[in-house]
């Protein structure tokens, strides 16, 4: 044994716990800080050969990892692109500053980010990251893009002047018609009723279904002449179908759909109760019920009634607000009550978060160490799903890493105790020569 070897074991614990305090400090200041990732520091033990019985000590050496892969707890927000990942993954996010020099930035990894729409219009933080996201399609679908690269993914930007509509393609018609109406002394006079409807290019028009009770010499008919009229086609084209419809009057099934029979038109499916019809904006689904339920049409009683009127499609409208889902679809909502998806933020897997690159602003970077990066749908494989109006922790124990401190300090005291006994022991080796 050597002293020297005392010694230089008693400034490598010096410097190792000074390590220690360093990322204890690190911890302490960021436990405030949104989305954080406490670093941890491990300590292992250096040993050097021995000759013979002899012993020489080797000290220690320290090694700093970031726990990247340990989320803290979610807090709620009032901001709907305030986002969190929920589980495993990562939101890729760019650099503002980099993405205005070069127009093609490098994709970083985050969990967690409060997102605003900038005077450019793109969803960014207050310390410069954006959004990233596949974009959508004019309808809302979304192209396949590949997945294991970041070639397809640009900045979330929203425009909030545009002004759109959906047009209307699916129409539910129930309605109830008399059954007295159709009786050889019956009046015969027709039931009329309006549906409105938006066209493809977001204008209000509307489809008068008259429905034309067929009058019998004696008895009832139980069947009626539906005639569909397009406000936006022309008289010539007009009507656009026009079909016989029978009721059943058995004892089980009286007042149900029994036949229809198509006269112009789209052929009547039986299968589902639909027909399709063609207007001037484009062809439009009507569903009618089908045989023997009573969903749709049906003929009871003495008076008309429409019971369901429902329909997609809405007006024009201008954006108002951008929310995001649990899913990672960016919705823009309008005025007029409608959405519709522009953007999709995939989820970004890696199978060893640990060994990504940390940087600044709590986020990091694929390397070799944490292997190649997958882009998933959130909520789908290995990852969670987002997490709207929330934001993620620090991942910081304020109290786990006070107690922390005082034991580094502690050991940091005992180490300089061993330097200062090393001192005095050479002090009296010097003095024996005296």
């Amino acid at each position: 044994m050597t002293i020297s070897s005392s010694l230089n074991a008693g400034v490598a614990g010096l410097a190792a716990n000074a390590t220690r305090l360093g990322t204890i400090s690190d911890n302490i200041a960021n436990s405030a800080t949104k989305g954080y990732k406490r670093v941890e520091t491990d300590f292992s033990s250096m040993v050097i050969a021995s000759n013979g019985s002899g012993y020489t000590a080797g000290g220690v050496r320290t090694t700093t990892t970031r726990i990247i892969d340990q989320s803290g707890a979610l807090v709620g927000t009032s901001n709907a692109t305030d986002i969190a990942v929920r589980g495993n993954g990562f939101i890729p996010v760019a650099e503002a500053t980099e993405f205005a020099a070069t127009g093609d930035p490098q994709m970083f990894l985050t969990t967690t980010g409060s997102f605003r729409v900038d005077a450019d219009g793109y969803l960014r933080t207050e310390s410069g990251l954006l959004l990233m996201g596949w974009p959508a399609n004019s309808d809302g679908s979304l192209a396949s893009y590949a997945r294991d690269t970041a070639e397809s993914l640009e900045p979330v930007r929203i425009n909030r002047n545009q002004v759109t509509s959906e047009p209307t393609t699916a129409i539910t018609l129930g309605a109830n018609l008399a059954a007295s109406a159709t009786d050889f002394d019956a009046t015969g006079a027709p039931e009329v009723l309006p549906i409105e409807y938006i066209d493809n290019l977001g204008r209000s028009e509307t489809l008068t279904v008259t429905f034309t009770p067929t009058i019998p010499a004696t008895g009832s008919s139980n069947e009626w002449t539906m005639t569909i009229v397009d406000s936006a086609t022309s008289a010539g084209g007009n009507p656009v179908g026009e079909y016989t419809v029978t009721f059943n009057t058995g004892a089980a099934d009286g007042g149900t759909l029994s036949t229809v029979t198509t006269t112009t038109g789209g052929t009547y499916n039986a299968t589902d109760g639909t027909i399709i019809v063609t207007t001037n904006g484009g062809p439009v689904e009507i569903t009618i019920g089908a045989p023997g339920t009573s969903g749709g049409l049906t003929q009871v009683g003495d008076s008309f009634k429409a019971l369901n009127i429902s329909k997609d499609g809405s007006a024009a409208g201008s954006m108002t607000t951008v929310e995001i889902d649990e899913n990672g679809f960016v919705h823009a909502l309008f005025d007029t009550g409608a959405s519709r998806v522009i953007y999709q933020v995939p989820l970004v897997d890696v199978p060893n978060p640990n060994g990504l690159i940390s940087m600044d602003k709590q986020i990091y970077m694929p390397s070799p160490e944490s292997g190649s990066f997958f882009l998933w749908d959130a909520g789908d494989g290995p990852v969670g799903d987002v997490v709207p109006f929330a934001r993620e922790e620090s991942s910081t124990d304020v109290a786990n890493e006070l107690t922390a401190m005082i034991q580094t300090q502690r050991a940091y005291s005992s180490n300089a105790k061993v330097i200062q006994t090393v001192d005095e022991m050479l002090q009296e080796t010097t003095n024996i020569k005296r």
